[in-house]
């Protein structure tokens, strides 16, 4: 699913309505689109008592479709219409219908059980101020018996940013239209906005293809969740080589096999120094093992290459990193150690495919400042050195080569603990090994469905009890 800037979205617009579809048809199809939800979740409607918010521009005057439709097919038990400012353009067709408008808030309007915000829309530039700043207020705090919906976005919130600069509605739902913006996309904006829904008001999904910011949506790589062939066996589904762990860090290394096994690996051999290889061993007996010190002999035969769980930054793994990343002709999933490894030597050439997987500390050594912009260090990494960049956190960023960067929207607080990250890199090799000639989505599958787990395995243990192995539990619900 695309996610749209505010110029873009304004681009959008006019190229839908230059082939021919008038503005007042799409807001009248936004209009519907939110009264379709208010139906959806609050009905009977005559039963409501519903105050709308108007400003002056297209936000407004969606709010007065909004409220004429309400008022001519629901009859709600009340309905007002607080203007902001002048009257909207669109207020002649509101009027028309026998219906008024008012420009305060009433007692008799307190008793509300919904409130619609179409104050602001995505053409506001910096904070709310004055009588702006004062309904905003007001919707949050003066109705205490209302859920909230939003049009288009919360008013206040700034559509290109997930930071918030100012007061903002917080919404219960919010309807927005033609596709997400970045807001609704982006922590911690994402957060306000309640449960977003994204309504069609005719746009033709053409006028998007060359957007490069997307939401993830399952769909998008549910071919490789098919059932497998029947003639299939372990040689089909790839060999993953995880090169991982040290000693006292085995268990690093034996999660990321397991993972990589769970997530559907044909064959997964786990390689670690000798002194760690009993520990990794002895932790799961379906992946094999191998010696670091015999990494030549290793690489050979294998679909995937994950290292960097538990190595160390020693000289030696450095060594290892260095070799690699320049010498291997396969996919190599770079992690943890592996990535303080390359902050110190530099990403350089390479024959293959790279797949960094860094958190927000490992991007800044990786980039040498501080992220302040995940989305711009995350594209910016990825063009500048020609890899694929997941950068986790709330709404992993998955960055690639030519600029396109998709938002993954699943995942959990409950994840904040010691392993997920091995369990995510495991993942990810599980799924390159059996779709290494399609490799952007099953990187995307990787994130997506690791997510997902972690909901899923949240809500059967609670987000303070969750521990790493668990992912591997709900996985294989994520993946049904």
């Amino acid at each position: 699913m695309k996610v749209l800037t505010a110029a873009e979205m304004r681009d959008v617009d006019q190229r839908t309505m230059d082939l021919g579809i008038p503005s007042l048809v799409l807001m009248e199809n936004a209009g519907m689109r939110v009264v379709e939800l208010l139906e959806q979740k609050f009905a009977p409607l005559r039963e409501q008592r519903v105050v709308v918010f108007c400003g002056k521009g297209n936000n407004g005057g969606d709010g007065l479709v909004i409220a004429r439709q309400l008022a001519t097919r629901f009859a709600p038990r009340s309905l007002h219409v607080v203007l902001a400012s002048d009257a909207p353009e669109h207020i002649r067709m509101f009027e028309a219908c026998g219906l008024q408008a008012s420009n305060e808030i009433t007692q008799q309007m307190r008793a509300a059980t919904l409130v619609i915000d179409a104050l602001l829309g995505t053409g506001l530039k910096g904070s709310v101020q004055g009588r702006m700043q004062q309904l905003i207020g007001e919707i949050n705090h003066g109705f205490p018996h209302a859920r909230v919906v939003a049009v288009d976005l919360p008013s206040g919130m700034d559509s290109d940013s997930g930071a918030a600069l100012g007061d903002f509605v917080r919404a219960d739902y919010t309807v927005t239209f033609t596709a997400p913006k970045v807001c609704h996309a982006l922590e911690p904006n994402c957060d306000c906005c309640g449960q977003l829904v994204v309504g069609e008001i005719g746009t033709p999904a053409r006028l998007m293809d060359g957007v490069k910011l997307e939401l993830l949506e399952r769909r998008s790589f549910a071919h490789l969740l098919t059932p497998r062939p029947r003639t299939g066996h372990k040689g089909t589904f790839g060999h993953a080589l995880i090169v991982a762990g040290s000693r006292g860090k085995a268990g690093a290394a034996a999660m990321s096999g397991m993972a990589a096994l769970r997530a559907g690996a044909g064959l997964v051999t786990v390689a670690t120094p000798d002194d760690a290889l009993d520990a990794v061993a002895a932790q799961c007996v379906e992946y094999m093992t191998a010696s670091t010190a015999s990494l030549d002999l290793i690489l050979s035969g294998k679909t995937v290459l994950a290292i960097g769980p538990g190595i160390g930054t020693s000289r030696e793994a450095e060594r290892m990193v260095e070799r690699v990343m320049q010498e291997c002709a396969q996919p190599v999933i770079v992690d943890a150690d592996a990535l303080n490894i390359l902050s110190r030597i530099g990403i350089g050439s390479a024959r293959g495919p790279r797949i960094l997987t860094p958190h927000p500390g490992e991007m800044a050594r990786l980039i040498g400042v501080a992220v302040t912009d995940r989305l711009a260090a995350a594209r910016g990494l990825a063009t500048g050195h020609g890899v694929i960049v997941v950068l986790k956190g709330q709404r992993t960023l998955i960055a690639f080569p030519d600029g396109r960067v998709a938002i993954n929207p699943t995942g959990s607080p409950a994840m904040a603990t010691g392993g997920s990250g091995d369990i995510l890199t495991g993942i990810l090799a599980g799924f390159v090994a059996q779709f290494p000639g399609d490799l952007e989505n099953a990187v995307c599958a990787a994130v997506y469905l690791h997510g997902l787990a972690g909901e899923l395995g949240a809500a059967a243990l609670g987000e303070k009890s969750l521990i790493a192995t668990d992912l591997l539990r709900y996985l294989p619900e994520a993946m049904r």
